[in-house]
């Protein structure tokens, strides 16, 4: 089994497609951890804000079978492929780590780099993870945040 890290966010009807997002994860891959939940203003676009968290659980998926399941949670959910790349999601989760893989695993870039560049993931990273390293950069995620430009992005916990 492999330890995945995933990011959840929305923007449109948030608190209903992340409590939907939740459910259907936890009835594809079992137990999950979850961070605290975390309101953020949109970033590369004009928008509403978005909540965003951190998952964590196990699968016996590959890299590639793992994306499509989550695809497939953000179509159930209304996701819209067809705007910007930029813009309001009903739902958006993407694998944050798989174990220690690094490098293009069936097309998904391992550790994705919004962990070091995005406050709403990197925070709710030490939030789970305080202690365990990037797999790349071998450092802690508690030390990556230690460092961050936290005047960057603007964010604060939420509870649902």
């Amino acid at each position: 089994m492999a330890v995945v890290y995933v990011s959840i966010g929305s923007n449109i009807d948030r608190e209903k497609n992340i409590k939907g997002c939740l459910q259907s994860l936890a009835q594809t891959f079992g137990g999950l951890t979850l961070s605290p939940i975390y309101e953020s203003e949109a970033v590369g676009f004009d928008g509403d804000n978005f909540y965003n968290l951190v998952a964590k659980f196990d699968t016996d998926l590959s890299v590639g079978e793992l994306n499509q399941a989550l695809k497939e949670i953000e179509d159930e959910y209304g996701r819209d492929r067809s705007g910007p790349r930029f813009s309001g999601r009903t739902l958006d989760i993407d694998i944050l780590t798989y174990d220690d893989l690094v490098g293009t695993f069936d097309g998904v870039e391992l550790p994705r780099d919004e962990i070091t560049k995005n406050a709403f993931v990197l925070l709710p990273m030490v939030d789970l993870a305080p202690d365990e390293k990037h797999p790349e950069l071998d450092v802690t995620y508690a030390r990556l945040w230690f460092f961050y430009d936290k005047e960057k992005q603007n964010l604060w916990q939420v509870e649902l």
